[in-house]
């Protein structure tokens, strides 16, 4: 999926949203993680049907969990646990994808556009603030934390999904930017998982989700 001319309406997104986190639930439920979730890795068809593709770095996982490389995921989709070195990682490093995926279909663009792992990191710290201890737990004790990161502020990216629009930007309502922000929590334990994300107040908008997009 290549993105367009002009930004998806807000119910396209949603509706795109919900397939998504609907095949991203299959996975998990047959123990497969899928490892490089991205926007040029979904088809859409004229009819608007959404299929997950390219399952070339995709494996199975166990319980316990056994220690994978981090060198998995797209760069600008790759979680923070793994951008710090973690090797032992679950499905939430999917759900950071659909999060960065979310915001991609919000913006017309990627939100994170590091040209390396530190850059990236930077982005992520500049747009949601530097982790700490009390945000994330295991943040100290991850390979990577130790390096000197200039503290940023926690910062909601709110700004960049105006609440109203004069301009044809795509809006995001209050329970959208819940949504978006429980995506790209940092603490995987805590990140919102494939289920719990369909049902998610966000999609129960009605009004929202039928009249308020052309």
């Amino acid at each position: 999926m290549e993105m367009r001319k002009r930004p998806f309406s807000t119910s396209d997104i949603k509706c795109l949203m919900l397939q998504l986190l609907g095949g991203v639930k299959y996975l998990p439920d047959n123990w497969v993680l899928h490892l490089d979730l991205k926007t040029s890795n979904l088809l859409i068809n004229n009819a608007g049907e959404l299929k997950i593709s390219d399952l070339g770095l995709s494996r199975y996982y166990g319980s316990p969990l056994k220690p994978y490389t981090p060198l998995v995921v797209t760069m600008r989709y790759r979680a923070p646990e793994l951008l710090l070195g973690t090797k032992e990682y679950s499905t939430a490093i999917d759900m950071w994808s659909v999060g960065c995926i979310m915001a991609e279909l919000l913006a017309n663009e990627p939100l994170f556009k590091g040209s390396n792992q530190v850059n990236q990191l930077d982005n992520i710290f500049r747009t949601l603030g530097t982790p700490n201890e009390k945000t994330w737990p295991e943040f100290p004790n991850l390979p990577g934390s130790k390096a000197n990161f200039v503290k940023q502020r926690y910062n909601l990216p709110q700004k960049k999904f105006p609440a109203t629009s004069f301009t044809g930007s795509t809006v995001l309502s209050e329970s959208g930017f819940d949504l978006l922000n429980r995506l790209l929590t940092y603490d995987p334990e805590e990140r919102i998982t494939s289920g719990e994300a369909l049902n998610h107040r966000w999609f129960q908008e009605v009004d929202d989700f039928l009249s308020h997009d052309g």
